[in-house]
């Protein structure tokens, strides 16, 4: 078999490959936002294991919805948001965080509907 023959078969071996895996949008987030918001989920809802799977299934569509970049931004608007004051009022007043904090109470309440 001649190199370029190997090579294209290796390539399509590749792409048959990712066209068989499933998308999974919460891959993209890192492994520790997931738990920490499973974990702060189970906190506020209850430790038991239904509770768990509710707050599982609320990050993966969470993450579905909002990229992991929207997600840290809209987090990042949140909590410097609760800063009294005027040192917090850009984070709660300016338009990219209205937006940011509106898109993720989307997600949420889209969450809320299917898994809760």
């Amino acid at each position: 078999m001649s190199a370029s023959r190997i090579a294209r078969i290796a390539l399509l071996a590749g792409a048959a490959l990712c066209l068989t895996l499933p998308a999974n949008a919460a891959s993209d987030y890192p492994t520790s936002t997931l738990a920490e918001y499973v974990y702060g989920c189970m906190k506020a809802n209850g430790e038991n294991r239904d509770t768990l799977q509710r707050c599982s299934c609320s990050i993966d569509v969470i993450s579905s919805v909002v990229t992991y970049e929207h997600y840290v931004a809209a987090e990042t608007f949140k909590q410097m948001g609760q800063v009294p004051g005027e040192n917090g009022v850009l984070f709660r007043e300016s338009a990219p965080a209205k937006a940011a904090t509106t898109e993720l109470k989307r997600a949420q309440a889209e969450a809320d509907i299917r898994c809760f």
